[in-house]
């Protein structure tokens, strides 16, 4: 009933104001859109129908200009496409402000998954004293990456934001005004952003967002489930940063980029702080408060302009004062708003988010064999001696003797202390080493901090190993056990609190292993360095570097961390938002905090209100792990076929994504100029079969293992793991999810491609086995059928964007037969690239 209710409203105020807010493109005076707004809709149709009917895109968008258009020349053609692409994406932005702008009004206070909900919960349960237990030292961080798979600029970010607001109060003349801007304002960048450019973008979302809804959210937990005897600890809702600090794989972070990368964090939460003064300062005007409030604020003006020092510890010395006088001489007035204040001082420091180190273990082994030689002259030492030799070295190694990367690398290390000196040592505290596999990848960068001169008790950083493919997740206890038996590094760890942060890559995972293969390989990883860290009394926790989508390893984030039983360390959720994540789930304040609120509580529900589906039987585990091995082989099969990369390469988007200038980073890992399947990145991997509209890594092998199952007879044992394992029927809803943003009648016609046509079949087959045998498995009539509002914005998204689909499709078709000008084809094909990204929110 609520379902039907919400499907309904969402008609009312996101499909009508809509069609609406959309009629009034026709009406902007700015280059032929009037015309366009009117041709938009038959190119639509054309595509609907033709592609259903077997038709090219060729073929629909030629019919579209010989039935609906007088143009002659190639030339005009290709302009008019253009424009068609620039007219969608303004809608895709118009579409965006209003489903957010209606994000309160679809979901409510009491949700499952909410604050409140989890406190009348514990009432009804008598379990509100455990959940304040579970408060005492649980976390929730988000770490926000820079990796591209969206990037508005700055000023369209603006313009979404105000739209919004607009839509909200419905102001006809505003919302007129901002289309026009939006019109007239550029939505590709010229040059690729620079790593700065990416930090500072999602700075904006810290200022303009994260700060308030972090605040406030920080303060509704308090006042819900805080007591006389019970105060929330500062640490509950943590933000982490990549941009800038995250060198794998991109050459343009430098040291000098990663240190102007702090400052700016640094000078953005002070910033926040001054204006947030502001407001308390306009309400706290009594004799006395009004005098220290005053000079906090000129102390944060000359840290802000003119560089002088303050710690987080200055800010809450001064509001502390301000608070003694307001509660002795003044009735404890407008207490609340310095109180509030204080606790975001507490939270945020003066760092705002915690900027991370990562690069690539390889890059690391070069670092330290280059070192070794230069220091001891020798080549013939093991990696084991190298890094046990300049652990115990005594005289520090000037960077300057060294050049490239083995410079930037000691550079980075060297200013760690610099940059904890100035946002604090929260505001820099680990170094993470993706492609981790071996003991050695941890000691090298602990051998990093010895050689820069760091004496063992002044490394305040974690060393976070990130265990991401199959190889690297099952070496995964190995390296830990031996880590945790080095006499090194446990006392390294003892310094740290005993605690170990394990990172775990769903992205690359994925892509390496298959849907299925990868989360199950996580999940058990999570098992067995759980029970290892628990007996070597370590307490672990999981960094999850999930993507936003399934393809990625993403999916429904509340319902996969509240379907990990006991079985799994949950000491604090962490793990990374990234690309459209950000704007889609993370974006203004009210879908933020809802988020923020449903990672926090499948946290603690988790370990509060037990639930059997959660702990995986023996029956469940063995079924889940031959599920895994068929889909992985049928997956390995897939990667193993010889026209698995060259139909990537030559079909689909792949080689465009580093031209969309939307990441700072390129679009592959290697040099060279052959393309190699380990050498690609998860992003323009998964990207690019999104951008077919084929979304293979979301769902290839799954349907397979469970069709194989069903003609042995055994179906029924796969029905009774749905209804019995949480985890499995979140992975099961999440590939169907991915199946949902699928459209193969798209790509008809590649089954006709003498080169490519058995390929195309292949994922097709697996594609209607899979939906077919997901949906008798559910019981379910449609794809995402329990989530209709998911659903119906998928569909409006989808429709949107198939005009632009259908040019890009007719674009590579021209630059696969060489066909007229492929140049300005090649940009067709990269402007609808970003279009569709931005579009789809969850394209990657």
């Amino acid at each position: 009933m609520i379902h039907d209710q919400r499907a309904e409203k969402f008609r009312q105020i996101v499909e009508n104001k809509f069609q609406i807010y959309n009629s009034l493109f026709m009406s902007l005076p700015y280059d032929k859109m009037t015309n366009i707004g009117m041709l938009l809709p038959f190119l639509c149709e054309e595509s609907k129908i033709g592609y259903e009917a077997g038709k090219t895109p060729e073929d629909i968008v030629e019919e579209f200009f010989k039935n609906h258009t007088d143009l002659q020349t190639e030339e005009q053609k290709t302009e008019l496409l253009f424009k068609i692409i620039q007219y969608i994406e303004r809608q895709v932005v118009l579409f965006d402000s209003i489903e957010d702008a209606a994000f309160p009004n679809l979901h409510s206070e009491s949700d499952n998954g909410t604050v409140t909900n989890m406190y009348e919960r514990s009432l009804q349960d008598h379990k509100l004293e455990k959940i304040r237990e579970k408060l005492k030292d649980f976390a929730v961080k988000v770490v926000f990456t820079a990796h591209p798979t969206q990037f508005y600029p700055n000023s369209v970010q603006r313009i979404l934001h105000d739209l919004r607001n607009a839509i909200t109060t419905d102001s006809i003349t505003n919302i007129d005004m901002l289309l026009q801007q939006l019109g007239k304002t550029p939505f590709v960048n010229k040059e690729k952003p620079t790593p700065i450019d990416e930090a500072l973008s999602i700075i904006y979302y810290l200022r303009y967002v994260y700060y308030d809804t972090i605040g406030e959210l920080f303060t509704k937990i308090k006042s819900t489930f805080g007591s006389e005897y019970f105060h929330l600890h500062e640490d509950l809702i943590q933000l982490g940063f990549w941009p800038g600090g995250d060198r794998d794989g991109n050459p343009f972070v430098t040291a000098e980029v990663t240190k102007r990368v702090a400052e700016e964090l640094h000078s953005a939460i002070l910033k926040a702080y001054y204006n947030n003064l502001k407001t308390v300062r306009r309400r706290l005007s009594f004799r006395g408060v009004s005098d220290v409030l005053t000079k906090l604020s000129n102390e944060l003006y000359s840290a802000i302009f003119r560089n002088e020092k303050i710690t987080a510890d200055d800010i809450i010395k001064r509001l502390e004062e301000a608070e003694k006088i307001l509660v002795e001489q003044h009735n404890s007035l407008f207490l609340d708003l310095l109180v509030n204040f204080k606790d975001r001082v507490r939270i945020f420091g003066t760092h705002f988010a915690t900027l991370d180190v990562r690069q690539d273990s390889r890059i690391h082994q070069k670092v330290i064999d280059e070192v070794f030689t230069k220091v001891y002259g020798t080549l013939g030492a093991s990696h084991e001696d190298k890094f046990n030799r300049l652990i115990q070295i005594s005289e520090k190694v000037n960077p300057d003797d060294f050049e490239d990367i083995i410079k930037d690398t000691l550079l980075t290390v060297s200013q760690v202390s610099e940059i904890q000196q100035l946002n604090g040592l929260r505001g820099m505290n680990r170094y993470i080493i993706s492609n981790s596999d071996a003991v050695k990848d941890v000691m090298n960068v602990y051998a990093f901090f010895k050689i820069c001169g760091y004496q063992d008790e002044d490394i305040n950083m974690d060393i976070v190993p990130l265990f991401e493919t199959m190889e690297g997740l099952a070496n995964a206890e190995n390296v830990m056990q031996e880590l945790y038996q080095n006499p090194v590094y446990k006392k390294h760890l003892e310094k740290r609190g005993n605690q170990q942060t394990i990172m775990l890559g769903f992205s690359d995972g994925t892509k390496d292993g298959g849907y299925l293969k990868a989360n199950w390989e996580i999940y058990k990883a999570k098992e067995v360095l759980t029970k290892l860290s628990e007996e070597n009394g370590i307490k672990v926790v999981f960094f999850d570097g999930r993507g936003g989508p399934p393809a990625r390893g993403g999916g429904k984030t509340h319902d996969f961390y509240a379907s990990q039983g006991k079985t799994i360390a949950n000491n604090k959720i962490e793990l990374t938002i990234q690309g459209q994540t950000i704007t889609s789930i993370f974006g203004n304040k009210e879908q933020a905090k809802y988020n923020f609120e449903q990672l926090l509580t499948a946290g603690v529900e988790n370990d509060v209100f037990k639930n059997a589906k959660k702990d995986l039987t023996e029956k469940e585990r063995a079924l889940i792990i031959e599920l895994a091995e068929i889909s992985y082989q049928k997956y390995s099969d897939l990667k193993a076929h010889p026209m698995f990369v060259p139909y990537l390469q030559e079909m689909s988007t792949l080689e465009y994504y580093g031209k969309a200038n939307i990441g700072s980073r390129p679009s592959k890992r290697g040099g060279g100029s052959e393309l190699k399947f380990e050498d690609l990145r998860a992003i323009p991997f998964v990207g690019s079969w999104a951008q077919l509209k084929q979304n293979v890594p979301g769902f290839f092998g799954f349907g397979f293992a469970m069709q194989q199952l069903k003609e042995e007879g055994r179906f029924g044992e796969v029905i009774e793991l749905y209804k019995g394992s949480d985890f499995f029927k979140t992975l099961v809803l999440n590939s169907m999810m991915s199946m949902n943003k699928t459209y193969f009648p798209l790509t008809y016609y590649i089954k006709n491609n003498p080169k490519f046509g058995a390929f195309w079949n292949v994922l097709f087959d697996e594609y209607t086995l899979s939906k077919n045998i997901m949906l008798e498995l559910t019981g379910l009539k449609m794809l995402q059928e329990e989530d209709p509002l998911s659903r119906k914005s998928v569909k409006i998204r989808e429709r949107i964007v198939l005009p632009l689909l259908s040019i890009q499709q007719y674009a590579l078709m021209k630059i696969q037969k060489g066909e007229g000008d492929v140049e300005a084809y090649g940009k067709l094909v990269t402007r609808s690239l970003f279009g569709n990204i931005n579009a789809s929110r969850n394209s990657a």
